[in-house]
Parts: structure tokens; C-alpha cells; sequence
């Protein structure tokens, strides 16, 4: 059978503030396509369909929408989902009982029992073939949270010897009960699949759009928690499409969207994975509709801001007969010596009439950059007075002393604050 594998979506992502909804929903028509021209059965979606527990209504029509046109387009389609860390598990879970006839399950958050217990059977998903039998198993394990893992009893310590990370020990627990569930139900030339959304040793981050997830980044999951009988594990989470650890069945398919300025260089696209007989039979990248454009200027590291500024006015006039979200995002990089209060005014008013929306500006100093802390002992921080602390501040950011005229206007404020605590 066919699965597409595809995550991280982000419905909802805003990029500093700029809308990306025109660009989600034209990455969920092109999706449609490819369902119908690749033969897919089944779509498999290891989290963050959504960017914040609390997503706008345009993502959640966006998010019915897509399940209601590929059911309606493929009748036998199966469409499995799990919680990713930056969806709500409650708010996933909640449409269940209107899903699961249409063939879409959904396991936003770990299913349990009333008396809490982990219900690991209700992670065993089946999917179906064209003719209707059961061809593969999903171990869906949605988003663990530590608050999610059982507790595991770990060995006595060893002198000298690496100790077992509860953490780690605890998810790998819950894959080894759901996998026990997902074979128990298996016949024979059916194929697992294991989903997760989670940071695997050895994965590539983009710090600007990736949250540490479990308790933190340094509790990376190692790859001996997917045995060898997994015919492919379909993960979530880093928004950069990689094989972990080389192992081409242990795959991040990537987000279909660049999140960040940082991600703007990323491969954007889809996973195509056939399995057949309980083996991996091909792995299949079929690229995503580019985004809008992200621009930079500079191109890299940071100039004045006159140079910065005759740079946006060399920039393309807007050309108004194209819709406003095609617009490219720009992020713009300012060195500066000293303050500059209308800094980004002045980079707005240069972007008038331009084919470019101010989606970042970063701006770059030459001091120190040490904090206070760093530099003062801290049985000494307390004997310095006001003006102290304001020139050690200001060495942090830019060269030389505070101007005469600026320290006169702190000394100014500086009397107002001290009568008015009289």
C-alpha cells in the first residue's frame, strides 16, 4: 500500500505577525492533487496540524475543510492523526465520535481508561488496501508529555556506567506496550508503521520554530525504541525533511511550509511510502508548492542603516495586480552605533510603494553584549548607584560613552523617579 506522509502544518503560523493562511490553503488544494494522482491509501500526519492550542477559525476551516474534501474525493482513503506538542490534545480529540466513521482517526492526546491507565490498544490503527483488507498497522503514539509515561522501574546504578534516563525509558515503555497491542492484532505480510512527534538523537532543529519537547532537547530518543519489524516510522516535529541517524526507514518528512527565516533554504515537500509484505518497498519525496518568497537585506550579516535603507530603494515597485499575501516577507538587518529611536519607521516609510512586507527587522550592536551579571561579581552589584548601572548598560550595546545630552536626559529622569518616591 501507498501512505503520504506529511506534518507540521502549523495552521494558524503567523510570521511575525503576517497571515500564511492563502499559502496553507493553496499547500491543501495541491495536497488534494497529489492524493488522487500518487493512488495514495492512506495519509499519515504525526502532529502540530495547528501552530497554538488555541487556533484562529481559519485554521480550524481550513483543517475541516481539507478532511472533508479528501474523504469525499476518496472514499476509501484512511487518514490517521496524532497530537503534536503544539496542538491542543483535547481540542484534537474532541470531533472523534463525527471522524472515525469517515475513516480519520484522530489521537490528539494518549488515550486512557477511566481509571487512567494508558489504553495502548486504542493506538493500534489499522489501515486499509484498495479492496478493503487490513494491509498495515499504526503504532499512532501522539505527543508524550512527561506527565503522559508510565513509571518504569530502572536498574540499581552502576558505578562508572551510563545511567538510564527516565524520561527516555518511560516513552520507549509506551512504544514497546503499543507495538505488543499493534502485533497481537497482526496477520502475517502486514506492515507496522509507528508514528511519533518527538526529537530524535541526532536531529537537525531550527531553534527559531522548534519548542523543546519531553524535558528539553537533551533528552533525544534513541533509535532502538523502533525495532527492526517497523517497516517505517513517520515522525513530527523538526521542521527540516531527514532520514535520522542515516537510517532511511526513520524519517522527518519536514514542514510543507518555511516557519522561519531560518527555514527559508529547508526542502519543503511530501513523502510518498509504499510498503509491501511488511518491508519498507520505497521512499518518495515530491516537493510542495513553493512558498512566498523571503528576502533578506542584507543578503547576510548586518549593515548601516543608510546602506540598509538605499537597498529597500532599489527593491521591485509593488506590483498591485498581484494578491496582497504573495507579497515576499522581508527581514531586514540594521548595524548601529548608537540608539536609533524611528529605526523602524524609517525602514517602513522606505517600503512604501515597494514589493516587499517588513515581516522581521534585527538590529546589531557593537558592545559587549555581556550581561550586568556577567561582568560584576555579585556581592557587588548592590554598591553600584544608578548612573553605574546606565554606563554599564550602555557599554553593553554600543562603543564608547554615553552621549552628554542622553546623560543629561537620564539625570532628568533620573530626579523625577527619586521625588516621586518621596
Amino acid at each position: 500500500m501507498r501512505i503520504l506522509h506529511t506534518s507540521d502544518w502549523h495552521l494558524g503560523h503567523g510570521l511575525h505577525g503576517r497571515s500564511r493562511d492563502a499559502e496553507h490553503q493553496r499547500f491543501l488544494d495541491w495536497l488534494l492533487d497529489r492524493i488522487d494522482e500518487h493512488m495514495v491509501d492512506a495519509i499519515i500526519i504525526p502532529g502540530d496540524i495547528f501552530d497554538s492550542a488555541n487556533p484562529p477559525t481559519a485554521a480550524l476551516r481550513a483543517w475541516y475543510g481539507f478532511l472533508g474534501a479528501a474523504r469525499k474525493r476518496n472514499r476509501g482513503l484512511d487518514i490517521v492523526v496524532t497530537g503534536g506538542n503544539h496542538d491542543s490534545a483535547a481540542r484534537l480529540d474532541a470531533p472523534r465520535a463525527l471522524l472515525e466513521p469517515l475513516d480519520v482517526t484522530v489521537i490528539g492526546g494518549v488515550p486512557r481508561f477511566e481509571d487512567g491507565t494508558i489504553d495502548y490498544d486504542a493506538m493500534a490503527v489499522p489501515l486499509t488496501g484498495m479492496d478493503g483488507s487490513v494491509e498495515a498497522w499504526v503504532a499512532a503514539v501522539p505527543f508524550l508529555r512527561p506527565a503522559d509515561l508510565p513509571r518504569v522501574e530502572l536498574p540499581e546504578p552502576v558505578e562508572g556506567a551510563p545511567q538510564p534516563d527516565p524520561l527516555v525509558e518511560g516513552v520507549r515503555e509506551v512504544y514497546r506496550r503499543t507495538f505488543e497491542a499493534v502485533r497481537a492484532r497482526m496477520d502475517p505480510g502486514q506492515s507496522i508503521i509507528a508514528t511519533g512527534h518527538c526529537y530524535m538523537r541526532g536531529g537537525r532543529i531550527s531553534e527559531d520554530s522548534e519548542r523543546k519537547v519531553l524535558g528539553g532537547n537533551q533528552h533525544a530518543l534513541p533509535l532502538d525504541i523502533f525495532p527492526s519489524d517497523v517497516a517505517y516510522v513517520a515522525l513530527g516535529h523538526l521542521h527540516l525533511a531527514q532520514a535520522v541517524g542515516g537510517v532511511e526507514r526513520v524519517r522527518y518528512c519536514g514542514s510543507p511550509l518555511p516557519l522561519s527565516m531560518a527555514e527559508r533554504e529547508y526542502p519543503h515537500q511530501i513523502l510518498l511510502v509504499d510498503v509491501f509484505d511488511g518491508m519498507l518497498d520505497g521512499i518518495r519525496s515530491v516537493a510542495a508548492p513553493a512558498g512566498v518568497e523571503m528576502t533578506r537585506v542584507p543578503v547576510a550579516g548586518y549593515e548601516p542603516v543608510d546602506t540598509v535603507l538605499e537597498r529597500i530603494a532599489a527593491l521591485p515597485v509593488l506590483d498591485r495586480t498581484r494578491p496582497e499575501w504573495t507579497r515576499p516577507f522581508l527581514e531586514v538587518a540594521v548595524r548601529l552605533d548608537a540608539p536609533e529611536p524611528g529605526l523602524r519607521l524609517r525602514v517602513e516609510e522606505a517600503l512604501v510603494g515597494k514589493h516587499a512586507r517588513l515581516a522581521r527587522l534585527v538590529v546589531e550592536r557593537p558592545g559587549r553584549g555581556r550581561a550586568l551579571a556577567d561582568e560584576v561579581p555579585d556581592a557587588q552589584l548592590g554598591t553600584l548607584n544608578a548612573e553605574e548601572v546606565f554606563r554599564r548598560k550602555w557599554a553593553r550595546q554600543h562603543p564608547g560613552d554615553p552621549p552628554d545630552p542622553l546623560l543629561e536626559k537620564f539625570h532628568e529622569l533620573l530626579q523625577d523617579v527619586e521625588q516621586d518616591d518621596r
